[in-house]
């Protein structure tokens, strides 16, 4: 894929999902997502509580590139969308954000992100604020943010009656089409800020990307990774206006 195409062309460089049984394979949920647990990155350690998301190999795409400065967040106002665990903030704090927002609709994942960030980013000078809110329905007004990242539960089956599972996993290509409509009419991205969205082809890749554009969005493909199951991850690096 050439990274550098943007606009409606990037359509036409994007696969379709998988067939609908070979995503709900792929997305059984673990049984242990009512139980607590213990989570370990770069070595920190994490207590998740029930209900929370366990970061897996997509999250730490995102974290690694915010701790070794590829997703660029020192000096910058960081919103972490879908904050969960709180892993993010605590890259993003080590990597120098001046301002982190954990935003997340789950009550517990904030007040999960709020602690371990206390305890392992504390000693920073990153000013960290919670904020529970569907998106950026409840987002404090007059904040516009410098890089937001946002790993989505895109999947485009259902794979659970289990509202925490849907929550976590398989909300689909609507979530995104109300997250770009607010990200764009709520003017919460800077002039110059960029957001770092990562999707795979067990969501609906053409219509997300078609949703962004139809917010006024530029979303070009930054990294993809190939799992060699079949799924290939996006990182889409996204910016206000619509592509010249």
């Amino acid at each position: 894929m050439d990274h550098t195409t943007t606009g409606p062309s990037l359509l036409d460089e994007l696969p379709p999902p998988l067939p609908a049984d070979r995503i709900i394979a792929l997305n059984q949920p673990r049984g242990d997502l009512h139980t607590e647990r213990r989570y370990e990155w770069n070595g920190w350690e994490f207590d998740v509580p029930p209900g929370v998301f366990l970061p897996g190999g997509t999250s730490r795409m995102v974290h690694e590139r915010l701790l070794d400065g590829r997703i660029p967040v020192a000096g910058r106002r960081y919103g972490a969308m879908g904050v969960g665990l709180g892993v993010e903030t605590v890259a993003a704090a080590h990597a120098g954000a001046a301002e982190i927002y954990a935003v997340d609709v789950h009550p517990q994942s904030v007040a999960t992100a709020q602690r371990h960030h206390r305890r392992l980013a504390g000693h920073t000078p990153a000013r960290f604020v919670p904020v529970v809110a569907d998106l950026f329905d409840g987002f404090p007004d007059g904040v516009r943010l410098d890089v937001v990242t946002f790993n989505p539960p895109a999947v485009s089956q259902t794979v659970s009656d289990d509202p925490d599972v849907v929550r976590n996993v398989c909300r689909g290509a609507p979530l995104l089409a109300a997250f770009f409509r607010q990200l764009a009419g709520r003017d919460v991205l800077a002039a110059d800020g960029e957001v770092f969205l990562v999707v795979s082809n067990t969501a609906d890749l053409p219509t997300i990307v078609r949703h962004a554009l139809d917010a006024g969005l530029t979303p070009t493909v930054d990294h993809v990774h190939d799992w060699q199951d079949g799924v290939f991850t996006y990182l889409f690096r996204i910016r206000p206006g619509a592509d010249a």
